[in-house]
């Protein structure tokens, strides 16, 4: 554990390696990185005058020898946590509407306050962006770790966060995370348990509106949709991929709706699409249950206010959450960490699925 100087300006100085009775000076650090004491001022006082990479080998240094001076010295001890980082890659509008982030982010922030730590939230327009982001964050001693969400396959985040030595946890499938420690759901399982309900009651015709093609999740879901599908002898099921918010949503029910031979039965990516799918369902004169089974993936309050109220795949999401900042601190903490399956969603029926009206008077 770091412990702070006595008097102001002084160095934090730790016992050097090799001579431990010898108090280390930012001379000594600027020796060890090869420039001079102002060079090593101007990077820990974040101003320019260094470049990039003669910052990280000072900071390098510093770590190496156990040297910060007041401001930096907690950032620098691994021991000593503040902030932890968190960027999505979302819209700030579709976020505020989303119960499953709010949730999630309430999680992590259970954890935060037992510990009197700090969550940085950050929305980004790209993963590009929030490669840029992780390192600023990461090389300014802004957090001592990350949250990574939304993987995508062959996410072009893991390459340079990786080389960049950011103490981070993946959200997602260990096929999708490139190594980094993992926390995550077994979507497969969950899409499957779905899909045998619906055809246990009889629908033959089941489509799905998805999240964006591109994310690994996404990807997941479809792949086991269309397996279980198959295992059943059912006809292939019609994927929407689209975004998550309302309005997208509606557009691809309404698209599925509008089809010679439209499903008795779709399943939704989230809850708020669901919510907009039976808004159209309304709109379209389309009886839900009676004609169309609506089934929504995170289940939350949304789903428990709509008339009928809406069937879901339900899991502790707050909970989630707050698995993945434990396991967070875990790898700040530099413990060797599993990748960790949190519990599978489970079906939680609801009057928004029924037998189909071809089948018969519902029991």
């Amino acid at each position: 554990m770091s412990t702070p100087p006595s008097t102001p300006g002084t160095p934090h100085t730790p016992n050097a390696p090799g001579a431990p009775s010898e108090r280390v000076t930012i001379k000594d650090v600027a020796a060890a990185a090869g420039v001079s004491k102002g060079a090593v001022s101007l990077a820990f006082n974040h101003k320019s005058g260094v470049s990039e990479a003669t910052r990280d080998r000072i900071f390098a240094a510093a770590r190496r020898l156990g040297w910060a001076p007041n401001s930096s010295a907690r950032s620098l001890s691994r021991q000593s946590v503040d902030t932890i980082g968190l960027a999505i890659c979302r819209p700030a509008r579709l976020l505020g509407l989303e119960p499953f982030y709010m949730e999630f982010i309430s999680g992590i922030e259970s954890v935060l306050a037992e510990r009197n730590c700090s969550l940085l939230l950050r929305l980004v327009g790209s993963l590009e962006e929030e490669i840029t982001l992780q390192e600023r964050w990461w090389k300014e001693r802004q957090i001592a770790g990350s949250v990574l969400v939304d993987f995508h396959r062959r996410d072009p985040r893991i390459a340079p966060l990786r080389e960049l030595g950011l103490p981070a946890v993946a959200v997602g499938h260990p096929d999708l995370t490139g190594g980094f420690p993992s926390v995550w759901t077994d979507d497969a399982p969950a899409v499957a348990e779905a899909v045998r309900y619906l055809a246990a009651l009889g629908h033959r015709r089941i489509a799905r509106v998805g999240g964006p093609a591109g994310l690994g999740h996404s990807a997941i879901r479809a792949e086991a949709f269309e397996r279980t599908l198959e295992e059943l002898g059912l006809d292939g099921g019609r994927h929407v991929d689209t975004g998550f918010s309302g309005e997208e949503g509606a557009r691809a029910t309404r698209s599925l709706l509008l089809t010679p031979d439209r499903p008795t039965a779709i399943v939704y990516d989230n809850d708020i699409m669901a919510v907009a799918g039976l808004g159209v369902a309304a709109e379209m004169g389309v009886s839900v249950p009676d004609d169309l089974s609506l089934l929504a993936w995170d289940d939350s309050q949304l789903c428990r206010l709509t008339h009928p109220t809406l069937s879901a795949m339900s899991h502790d999401v707050h909970r989630f959450g707050a698995e993945v900042t434990e396991v967070l601190f875990d790898v700040i903490a530099g413990e060797e960490v599993r990748p960790r399956p949190v519990a599978t969603p489970s079906l939680v029926p609801r009057r928004s699925t029924a037998p189909p009206r071809a089948q018969g008077v519902r029991p």
